[in-house]
C-alpha cells in the first residue's frame, strides 16, 4: 500500500507524494502508541495528551479501516477527485429539501393553525420535533456513520426524507393532524442523518485548501432550504377560509416537495460514493493509514469532553444556532403581531435572513481557506451577530417593513453565516477525532438550546411582547460572545497538513524525506 518511491509518477502524470507513514510501518502495528493530540492521526485518535492513541475510537466503515476493500488505493498519492463537487452538491440539495420541510409549517403558522384547528404551540412543535428527535438519535447515527460510512448514511437520510414527504400527503383533511405529525417526525429522523455530514464530506473528499469552502457549500444547502421554506409556502398556500380550497393548495406544496425528495433520493443512489480513490489531503491520508476497527467508541466522546476548547465551542455554537432556530420558528408570529396580514412579507423577511446568511457562510468559508484564522473570524462574526440582533430588536416595532428587511438581513448575514464556521472550527480543535462526532455534538447543543429558546421566547412574546422576547436572546448571545473569546485556537488539523515531507528542503536526501512523518510524530511523544 505504501509507495516506496516519493517521485513516482501517476499514470496521468501527477506527482505522487510521500506516504503518510513514511518508512515506519510500526505505527500501524502499534495503535496504542501515545501521541500528542495535534498529530494523532485518525478521527478518533486521542484528543487528550494523557490518553493513549486509539486510531479509531469508533468502529470504522470497512472502506476506511481496510482501504483495499473499496478497490485499489495508494495512500502515498494525495489527489482530489473530480467527483467531489457532484457529491457535495447532491448532499447540499437533499439537505435543502429536508430543511424546507422543517420550516414549511412555521412560515405560515397561522394558516396551519386554522386548517387543523390546533394551537400555535402545536404548530411550533412541528418545528421543534426536529430538535427533539436529534438529541437521543445523535450517538446511534454517529456510530452508524463510523460503522457503515458516508454512502449508507446518505442513502438512509435521503430515503427517510422522501418517505416523510409522501406520508404528509395523507394529512390533507383537518382531522388528520396526527398524520402530518408522523410525516414530520420521519423527516426529523432524516435530519439526524444529514446535519453531521458537512464537515465529514469536506474532509473525506476535499483538499486542505478547499475544505472550509466545501463545508460552507454543504451547509449552504440547508440554509437555502430554510430560505425557500420561508418564501414558497406563503405563496402556494394563501390565507383563505374555504377548507377544501385550502386543502388543495396545501396538497400542491406537499406534492412538489415529495417529487423533489424522490428525485434527490435517486441522485444519491447514482452519484454518492463512499470515498475517493486517493486521499485528498495529508491529514486524510494519515487518517486512513492509522485506522483501526478495535478501539472504543465511547472513549472518543470522553476525549472530546476533556477538550476544554471544544466544550466551550459546543456551548457557544448552541447559543447562536439555538437563537437562530427560535427566531426562524417564531418569526411569522412576531411579524404578524406588528404587521397584521403580512404573512407573505413575513416569509420574505425570513428569506432575507437566510439568503444573507448563505452569503456570509460562503464568504467565511473562502476566507478561512485563505487565512486559517478560525478563532479570530469566529469571534468577530459572533460579536456582529449580537450587534445585528440588538438592532433588529430595536427596529422591529417601528412600523416600517423595509427597515425590518434591512436589519433582519444584517443580522442573518452573521447569525447563519456563523454555522459553517462552527463546524470547521470544531474539526480543527478536535482533529483527529471523527468529524461526524464533533459536528453531531455541536448540533445536539443547537437542538437543546433551540427547544429551550423557542419555548421560552414564545411564552415571553405571548405574555410581554416581542421586544422582551428578543432581549432574552440578546442576553444569551452576549454570553456566547464572551465564552468564544476564551477558546484557544489549537488548530490540530492545520498542523497535520503543514508538517509534510514535501515542505522539507530539497537538498535533504530521500531517506530523511520519507521518514519526516515519523519525526513529526516522535517530536510530540
Amino acid at each position: 500500500m505504501v509507495n516506496e518511491e516519493p517521485n513516482q509518477q501517476e499514470r496521468d502524470g501527477t506527482p505522487s507524494q510521500t506516504s503518510a507513514l513514511g518508512e515506519n510501518p510500526s505505527l500501524l502495528a502499534h495503535p496504542s502508541v501515545s501521541a500528542h493530540p495535534s498529530v494523532s492521526i485518525h478521527p478518533s485518535v486521542s484528543a487528550h495528551p494523557s490518553s493513549s492513541v486509539h486510531p479509531s475510537s469508533l468502529a470504522l466503515p470497512s472502506g476506511l479501516a481496510h482501504p483495499s476493500s473499496s478497490g485499489p488505493e495508494d495512500l502515498s498519492v494525495i489527489k482530489v477527485s473530480k467527483r467531489r463537487w457532484a457529491v457535495v452538491l447532491v448532499f447540499s440539495c437533499y439537505s435543502m429539501c429536508n430543511a424546507f420541510q422543517w420550516i414549511q409549517y412555521g412560515s405560515i403558522n397561522n394558516i396551519f393553525m386554522n386548517f387543523y384547528g390546533v394551537s400555535a404551540f402545536a404548530i411550533d412543535w412541528l418545528s421543534m420535533c426536529y430538535m427533539l428527535t436529534y438529541i437521543p438519535l445523535l450517538l446511534p447515527v454517529a456510530w452508524l456513520l463510523e460503522k457503515f460510512g458516508l454512502r449508507t448514511i446518505a442513502l438512509t437520510g435521503s430515503a427517510l426524507n422522501c418517505l416523510g414527504a409522501w406520508v404528509k400527503l395523507g394529512s390533507l383533511k383537518p382531522h388528520l393532524f396526527p398524520v402530518t405529525v408522523l410525516g414530520q417526525v420521519i423527516c426529523s429522523v432524516a435530519q439526524v442523518f444529514i446535519l453531521g455530514m458537512p464537515s465529514r464530506i469536506a474532509s473525506v473528499w476535499f483538499g486542505a485548501n478547499e475544505v472550509s469552502t466545501a463545508c460552507s457549500v454543504a451547509v449552504f444547502g440547508n440554509q437555502l432550504g430554510i430560505a425557500i421554506g420561508f418564501l414558497v409556502p406563503p405563496v402556494l398556500v394563501p390565507n383563505i377560509k374555504d377548507q377544501d380550497k385550502l386543502a388543495y393548495h396545501i396538497s400542491i406544496m406537499f406534492y412538489i416537495i415529495a417529487g423533489v425528495a424522490t428525485l434527490l433520493f435517486i441522485l444519491v443512489i447514482i452519484v454518492f460514493k463512499e470515498k475517493p480513490k486517493h486521499p485528498p489531503s495529508r491529514a486524510q491520508s494519515l487518517s486512513y493509514a492509522l485506522a483501526s476497527p478495535d478501539a472504543s467508541y465511547l472513549s472518543s466522546i470522553v476525549r472530546l469532553f476533556k477538550n476544554l476548547n471544544f466544550v466551550l465551542l459546543i456551548i457557544t455554537y448552541g447559543l447562536n444556532a439555538g437563537a437562530f432556530y427560535a427566531l426562524s420558528t417564531l418569526l411569522n408570529r412576531m411579524v404578524i403581531l406588528h404587521y397584521p396580514g403580512e404573512e407573505v412579507n413575513a416569509g420574505r423577511i425570513g428569506l432575507t435572513i437566510v439568503i444573507a446568511g448563505m452569503l456570509g457562510a460562503m464568504i467565511s468559508g473562502v476566507w478561512l481557506d485563505r487565512t486559517k484564522t478560525y478563532k479570530e473570524t469566529t469571534l468577530v462574526v459572533y460579536i456582529m451577530t449580537l450587534v445585528g440582533m440588538v438592532v433588529y430588536t430595536l427596529t422591529l416595532n417601528l412600523g416600517h417593513l423595509w427597515v425590518v428587511f434591512i436589519t433582519a438581513g444584517a443580522m442573518g448575514f452573521f447569525m447563519t453565516g456563523y454555522l459553517p464556521l462552527g463546524f470547521e472550527f470544531a474539526v480543527e480543535l478536535t482533529y483527529p477525532e471523527s468529524e461526524g462526532m464533533s459536528s453531531g455534538l455541536l448540533n445536539v447543543s443547537a437542538q437543546v438550546f433551540g427547544i429551550i429558546f423557542t419555548i421560552s421566547q414564545g411564552q415571553i412574546i405571548d405574555n410581554y411582547g416581542t421586544r422582551p422576547g428578543n432581549i432574552f436572546l440578546c442576553a444569551f448571545l452576549t454570553l456566547g460572545a464572551v465564552l468564544t473569546a476564551f477558546i484557544r485556537a489549537d488548530l490540530r488539523r492545520q498542523k497535520a497538513n503543514k508538517e509534510t515531507p514535501e515542505n522539507k528542503p530539497p537538498e535533504e536526501d530521500e531517506s530523511k524525506t520519507s521518514k519526516a512523518p515519523t519525526g513529526v510524530l516522535e517530536e510530540h511523544l
